[in-house]
């Protein structure tokens, strides 16, 4: 079986990458790798969501759910240093880089979780979600995740999540309306749809 980023405990030889990026009018320097989502710049979905996110009125932890090697979380960590911003994913390489990465952009309210999903969140509660969904793993997963979100929001808090047209956007949008009382394209580029559901 062919392995992805989605593998917990990557086997492909490590062959980190460095790379200078600017997010939010800000330079960030980060490492990414073999096994991990994006090895060579941040992709451009998860730069369209960075710029366009805006925090909610509810106060509270936000959540980067699949976290990878770090540029959304350790963004808008840097960007709204009275929150935690809690980063979560189940590859270990990607944790890894993501603590590395904060780190090296001194960017110091920020957890790290490895959990599978919403595994290791049970009982957290959220004033924000972002996701750039694992699209590969199917729509099964993504749906379940926009799912579980919903579960571990608080009132009035938002799931922003990114995604291409050619990639379901169009069902992930209707499943987010089946699921949300609010709905709201945020913004489309290059064939990504931002979404933004209210709970």
């Amino acid at each position: 079986m062919s392995e992805h980023y989605f593998s917990q405990k990557p086997q492909s030889k490590s062959s980190p990458k460095t790379w200078n990026y600017q997010l939010r009018e800000k330079n960030y320097t980060f490492t990414s790798d073999v096994g991990v989502f994006s090895k060579n710049e941040v992709d451009f979905g998860s730069k369209l969501l960075i710029e366009q996110f805006e925090a909610p009125n509810v106060q509270g932890d936000i959540l980067d759910m699949g976290c990878g090697y770090g540029p959304i979380g350790i963004a808008l960590a840097d960007c709204f240093p009275g929150r935690t911003i809690v980063m979560a994913d189940v590859n270990e390489r990607a944790l890894e880089l993501a603590a590395q990465n904060a780190n090296h952009n001194e960017v110091n309210n920020t957890l790290f979780v490895k959990s599978d999903q919403f595994s290791e969140l049970e009982g957290r509660s959220f004033a924000a979600i972002l996701t750039n969904p694992p699209i590969r793993a199917g729509k099964k997963v993504v749906h379940g995740i926009f799912e579980e979100s919903k579960k571990s929001l608080l009132s009035g808090g938002e799931l922003w999540v990114v995604i291409q047209k050619k990639q379901g956007a169009p069902s992930a949008k209707e499943k987010l309306e089946d699921l949300f009382e609010e709905v709201q394209v945020v913004a489309r580029d290059k064939g990504y749809f931002i979404l933004r559901a209210i709970k």
